[in-house]
């Protein structure tokens, strides 16, 4: 099976300490989904749908999943400071 990126919006919690905290995903299609938990956060790449940025392994309606955050190119730097993604199987 292949897979792609698929950005999304995403609720995130800043903490004083500058950690960002996602909350809630929000689907394309309107769907949203709450974050239970955080148990990781790791620089790592995205295997399946390719690129590289923070993978936080959080758990979503009682399951272990992987969301991305990637930062920017370079010139990408001066629009935006990254977006969120997670590895979405292609359509066939």
């Amino acid at each position: 099976m292949k897979y792609r990126k698929q950005y999304v919006d995403v609720a995130v919690e800043m903490t004083a300490d500058g950690r960002m905290l996602p909350r809630i995903i929000y689907w394309i299609d309107g769907r949203q989904y709450e974050i239970s938990r955080i148990r990781a956060v790791t620089p790592a790449p995205a295997l399946k749908a390719g690129g590289q940025g923070d993978r936080y392994t959080i758990v979503m309606e009682g399951k272990e999943r992987y969301l991305f955050f990637e930062r920017p190119t370079d010139a990408e730097a001066d629009r935006t400071v990254g977006r969120w993604f997670v590895e979405a199987p292609e359509a066939i």
